[in-house]
């Protein structure tokens, strides 16, 4: 191992530790509320199901101005509202109130066009057979888009990786914000650079682990 990794090794580990817990908080945002966001997007639509413009614009411009956003400005706008909820701007809890958000908007898009895919006649032929809304969503939707769902949610988590980089302007600590601080702004070239490799392998293995889940759950 070169002695840089050794010499900082238990920053490092807390740095990757940092970025787990802001990604995973992420994710469970992004399965519990982006989800059925982005479900109530795709039902409430024009030409659907259970078409309603006013929830549809509603929900539609949340998910609009949410991504619109440049997300260090989203981290800075959303300082009062995080203080607010957890008690603090500052540090990795703090920075996971952002994330989630920004969580939330992205996963709900990308399920929203997931569940366009599904063929119209699927939903047809629930709704012929009288199946319920929670049947039509569970036993047609999902199961007909879960290949396009978990592509999407692979995506997601990227770009989840990508943005913690970016909390350490709130002390949310992670992977990114270590290479910053003692890489970059210390002159450690060749630590900035291991950083990056590991992260690079992090997004290498998430996309590959989705892909293949994804592969092997189209039944088409």
């Amino acid at each position: 191992m070169p002695e840089v990794l050794v010499q900082y090794q238990a920053e490092i580990w807390q740095a990757i530790a940092e970025t787990f817990i802001m990604v995973g908080v992420s994710i469970v945002a992004a399965v519990l509320v982006g989800l059925p966001v982005g479900t109530i997007l795709f039902l409430c639509r024009k030409g659907q199901v259970f078409q309603n413009n006013f929830i549809y614009s509603v929900v539609n411009l949340f998910v609009n101005v949410v991504r619109s956003f440049p997300f260090l400005l989203l981290v800075v706008f959303l300082i009062p509202f995080t203080r607010l909820l957890i008690g603090t701007a500052i540090g990795t809890a703090a920075a996971t109130v952002p994330l989630s958000i920004i969580a939330i908007a992205h996963y709900s898009r990308l399920v929203e066009q997931a569940l366009l895919d599904v063929p119209k006649g699927v939903l047809e032929a629930a709704v012929s057979m009288g199946a319920s809304v929670k049947e039509l969503i569970f036993k047609f939707l999902y199961v007909e888009a879960r290949s396009g769902l978990v592509l999407g949610l692979t995506t997601s988590i990227i770009s989840f990786i990508s943005y913690s980089t970016i909390m350490g302007v709130v002390g949310g600590g992670g992977i990114g914000d270590f290479a910053i601080r003692y890489g970059y702004q210390q002159f450690k070239t060749d630590l900035m650079i291991y950083m990056i490799v590991i992260m690079i392998i992090f997004v290498q293995l998430i996309q590959f682990t989705g892909t293949s889940v994804s592969r092997w759950m189209d039944k088409r």
